[in-house]
């Protein structure tokens, strides 16, 4: 059967470039490092058993799913007038609308059954992380803060990794939460100079709208020397061996590299800046987490 003219055939292709896929990269890796920590920190071993795993994936890659889409729709009016985003799907009309929101329900019903196999919390916290996950793309209509509320939705993967171990929260999940909370206010204020002019001609709100691109850069920085600090400090709450510490010693000079990047007179390298430096740095402290795991697990 083939689609009608006024509705786009759906394709993976199409559904993974809609919620970009392979973002799911930078909370991942947090929510499994997060999971591990706690299942070190509470079993004695860093493999928290299939199940866990399976779930955490599910939970965390669905959350993530139904933001996406729902962001991509939200903003789609917004998206349409800004010609770097103009080309997205839903304005390019390759995804309806209704299909969008079909996205979302399905990924938030497979969230809500994730949650529900792992713990009563998980479950319980899940309608907060729903308001988070969905209230996102407002927020850049009324305040500049809206890079902290996105901190704190991507904040919760991190948290998530540990209480869906736990069932219940520790310093080490507020800690990592705060980890997460910060670099993203950082990473997502680097890419919001991207839009700098098209922001304050349209009245969308960002911390380089309301204060300009040399000190949202500056604030950028800040957020993430707060990072690295709190880093060390989940090292150090946890008990973690010498190759955590290493990896957090490497995710500081990734971050140092990534603000090289960009000054306000150059931009030209700040999609790098947010994709591939953030990239490697929750790759790095998965890498550093797994590491000191085994290595404890072990020893």
């Amino acid at each position: 059967m083939s689609a009608s003219p006024t509705t786009p055939r759906l394709t993976a292709k199409t559904l993974l470039e809609l919620v970009k896929f392979e973002h799911t990269v930078f909370a991942l890796p947090f929510a499994y490092a997060g999971m591990l920590l706690a299942s070190m920190q509470f079993r004695g071993s860093g493999w928290p058993g299939l199940g866990v795993l399976l779930w955490v994936t599910l939970a965390m890659a669905s959350a993530r799913t139904a933001a996406m889409a729902a962001n991509r729709i939200i903003d789609r009016t917004i998206d349409a007038r800004n010609p770097r985003t103009a080309g997205r799907d839903i304005p390019a009309g390759r995804v309806s609308v209704g299909q969008g929101w079909a996205l979302v329900l399905g990924s938030l019903l497979v969230m809500a059954l994730a949650s529900w196999q792992l713990n009563p919390l998980c479950l319980a916290l899940m309608p907060i992380a729903v308001l988070f996950l969905i209230g996102y793309p407002y927020t850049k209509r009324f305040t500049w803060l809206c890079h902290l509320w996105l901190g704190v939705t991507d904040g919760a993967a991190a948290a998530g990794g540990w209480i869906a171990v736990t069932g219940h929260f520790d310093m080490g999940a507020w800690l990592l939460w705060l980890v997460v909370i910060f670099w993203m206010v950082g990473l997502d204020t680097i890419y919001a100079t991207m839009d700098f002019d098209f922001d304050r001609q349209h009245g969308i709100q960002s911390i380089p709208a309301r204060f300009g691109i040399g000190p949202a850069l500056r604030i950028a920085a800040t957020s993430h020397a707060l990072t690295f600090v709190l880093l060390l400090t989940v090292g150090f709450a946890v008990g973690a061996s010498f190759w955590y510490f290493l990896a957090a010693l490497a995710m500081g000079g990734i971050l140092l590299y990534e603000h090289r990047l960009v000054n306000p007179n150059d931009l030209t390298r700040a999609n790098v800046a947010f994709f591939d430096a953030n990239m490697w740095l929750a790759l790095t402290m998965l890498g550093g987490v797994v590491a000191d795991v085994l290595w404890r697990t072990l020893t």
